[in-house]
């Protein structure tokens, strides 16, 4: 069950979204305890390679972003599950630096099962924070921090949005600090597809997971089988865009806020955009936001990046 404050967002998010005249609701609701169990399936498949690339960039250079960064608070925003996290606390642990771990996810109930996990594995105080990826301002401030932004979740973000997370972001850093940020890169069509509408339908069902979420949370009667799952490219603005598309007419209650939504057949809601990025245009984002890019890590394959950035100075 969702906190009050983030019920209220949730319940403003889909009044707002379903009465748009292109509906819309923001990704963020995927994420209980069901869509983040979904979600760790989904970065197993064939299919969806930005996880396995992120692992290895990880695996590879988390020693070096220790060695810029020596920081005595991990902060992670849209933790989940944390399982990637683990080599940059090895890393800050190998440092002798690390003191706090501070997750911040919309989910407490993953948050209650992560944060006991890293506090018995590493010895550490875990200090979690259950609220939304834009809330940059609550995160502790103990000592020297790396802030980290893991899976390409930044590319969740429309550009309006992401330029003011990126502003907020900057605001908060002072002198030592730094953000680590992964962005899914540019590439083949095809690839990027089948990375979001897989053979075995987890990302089908990870998408219409967001509808039992605002029933359980506003009291709705959505029945996620009359919708489908839809993935596309949208090549001018370079993103992916996960759809849920009413296969039959239907209206639907959302008892709490006292609406009714009619769906004709083939009406669609927009769940997710999920954009690709290039490097050099990337930073330039940063820059704009009051933030320099001052390592770059890529795979071999150049899939994916791990960007390090610094307050601009």
């Amino acid at each position: 069950m969702l906190t009050d404050s983030l019920r209220d967002q949730l319940a403003a998010d889909v009044r707002g979204g379903l009465l748009a005249a292109e509906p819309s609701i923001p990704p963020r609701w995927f994420y209980d305890a069901r869509g983040s169990r979904l979600f760790e399936d989904i970065t197993h498949l064939p299919e969806y390679y930005p996880t396995r690339a992120e692992r290895l960039i990880l695996a590879t250079h988390a020693d070096d972003v220790a060695a810029a960064c020596p920081a005595a608070t991990l902060a992670e925003l849209g933790a989940g599950m944390a399982t990637k996290t683990e080599f940059l606390l090895d890393a800050l642990e190998r440092h002798g630096t690390l003191r706090l771990y501070a997750p911040l996810d919309v989910d407490a109930v993953t948050l209650a099962d992560t944060a006991p996990r890293i506090a018995a594995r590493y010895g550490i105080e875990v200090a979690p924070v259950v609220g939304d990826l834009l809330d940059v301002e609550r995160l502790p401030r103990e000592g020297r921090r790396l802030i980290a932004l893991l899976g390409g979740t930044i590319g969740n973000l429309l550009p309006a949005a992401r330029t003011e997370f990126l502003r907020r972001l900057a605001a908060v850093l002072t002198d030592g600090d730094a953000f680590l940020v992964g962005i899914d890169l540019v590439k083949d069509r095809a690839r990027l597809v089948a990375a979001y509408d897989d053979a075995t339908g987890v990302t089908a069902a990870f998408n219409r997971n967001v509808l039992t979420v605002i029933n359980r949370e506003l009291d709705a009667d959505f029945d996620p089988a009359a919708f489908e799952h839809v993935a596309v490219w949208n090549e001018q603005q370079a993103w992916i865009e996960m759809r849920l598309r009413a296969v039959r007419d239907l209206t639907v209650r959302i008892g709490a806020l006292g609406l009714e939504a009619p769906f004709a057949a083939g009406d669609e809601i927009l769940t997710e955009i999920s954009a690709k990025f290039r490097v050099d245009g990337f930073a330039a984002e940063l820059a704009t936001a009051g933030m320099t890019a001052s390592e770059v890590f890529t795979d071999p394959a150049e899939d994916f990046a791990l960007v390090l950035a610094t307050r601009a100075h």
